[in-house]
């Protein structure tokens, strides 16, 4: 296998390509990658990824890099961490010294179905079987931010969610585990609805959820988000790309941000359409509601989706669809953005793309940073890499 990425410095480990490196002097603090104990699995061009993005951000926080995570090592305080999913639990947190947002690019949340879609939707009424921490309260704060929808954690509350979302036009099940829109099924009757529930996994549906949505057709999607480095702030908007990835399926093909320095409101100072403003709008709202309902939540990178489109009675909505608050898809763009920012602080705006093309002999235009180029042994022939505005 031939994999590329860049020569990180900052670490004595060994990294793809063969490049030993030593420790610069003069920094403060460690960076590592850390693998959540509930993403066990990560594959070689997430890993590769992962690797690439800490190196940065330790460049960005003058720290030194360490590779991935090792519990028996000791290492230079203050320690930032850079993990493949959103952390759970105070236990973990308080083991591994993460006090605030500042401690690591990712989120922490109290409960493992907060990190999830199902958050999103309200339980189909009172009696509803629901897990530990639900908030009811949730849902009433972000009514005006998400689609018409239920979460439903038993197979009866899922009939009769169904089957009233139904009457008002196709419903979209979504299994709460799956990304990338993978697993999803558009149902248009009761006889379809029944199928779609009967071919579920009674037991996933209990631990993880479910959500049932109102079906929007041929959705623009919107990508609103934030990041915290240091004191460096910078909120974006932009969209998704579909490619065909080696199996020939549409997959995520990478993102178009603009950036701007700053929080949402420098962002919503931007000019762009009335439709971008509610996106960034309604992710803001989602976003305070989770802080507002969720005790022990904080985050420094934070991203959420927000479909937009007419449902089945030709009406145009907008929502929320889900969150991420770990190293995400387009976490190569924001970086670069963040560098940018770094050495031009003048700078309000950038715009930053980041591309996930499968297939040999893909050649990155000579302005590109790479994170990965080589044969995954999932995904195939697949080549990452950001480019940036001078």
């Amino acid at each position: 296998m031939d994999m590329l990425i860049s020569a990180l410095p900052g670490t004595s480990e060994m990294l793809p390509g063969d490049q030993a490196v030593l420790v610069e002097p003069g920094l403060e603090g460690t960076v590592v990658a850390l693998t959540a104990d509930h993403h066990a699995y990560c594959s070689e061009h997430e890993r590769a990824t992962r690797t690439q993005i800490a190196w940065r951000l330790a460049r960005l926080k003058k720290s030194s890099f360490q590779g991935e995570y090792d519990k028996s090592r000791s290492y230079a305080a203050p320690v930032y961490f850079v993990p493949s999913d959103t952390l759970v639990g105070d236990e973990l947190i308080g083991a591994l010294g993460i006090a605030s947002h500042h401690g690591l690019f990712g989120g922490v949340v109290p409960h493992p179905f907060v990190l999830t879609k199902v958050i999103t939707h309200p339980l189909i009424d009172t009696g509803a079987a629901a897990p530990e921490g639900w908030k009811p309260g949730f849902a009433r704060r972000v009514a005006s931010a998400v689609l018409e929808g239920f979460s439903v954690f038993r197979r009866d509350d899922a009939d009769r969610a169904g089957l009233r979302l139904l009457e008002h036009g196709a419903v979209r099940i979504k299994p709460v585990r799956a990304t990338g829109g993978r697993g999803q099924q558009v149902v248009r009757d009761k006889r379809a609805l029944a199928r779609c529930l009967d071919d579920m996994d009674a037991a996933e549906i209990a631990a993880h959820g479910l959500v049932l949505e109102e079906n929007l057709q041929q959705p623009v999607t919107i990508s609103v988000g934030q990041v915290h480095v240091g004191r460096m702030i910078a909120s974006y908007y932009g969209w998704q790309r579909l490619t065909s990835d080696s199996h020939g399926h549409q997959v995520y093909g990478g993102s178009d941000l603009t950036v701007a320095q700053g929080g949402f409101d420098a962002l919503l100072a931007l000019s762009f359409p009335a439709e971008i403003r509610l996106a960034v709008e309604q992710a803001r709202v989602f976003h305070r509601a989770v802080e507002a309902s969720f005790p022990g939540f904080f985050a420094s990178r934070i991203n959420y989706d927000v479909a937009q489109g007419p449902n089945s009675a030709g009406r145009w909505c907008s929502g929320v669809l889900e969150q991420s608050w770990r190293v995400g898809g387009a976490s190569g763009a924001e970086i670069a953005a963040l560098e940018i920012f770094e050495e031009q602080p003048e700078r309000a705006v950038v715009n930053a793309s980041c591309f996930e093309v499968y297939g040999e002999d893909v050649v990155p235009p000579p302005n590109a940073t790479v994170y990965f180029s080589g044969v995954d042994a999932i995904a195939g022939p697949l080549t990452k890499y950001t480019v940036a505005e001078p």
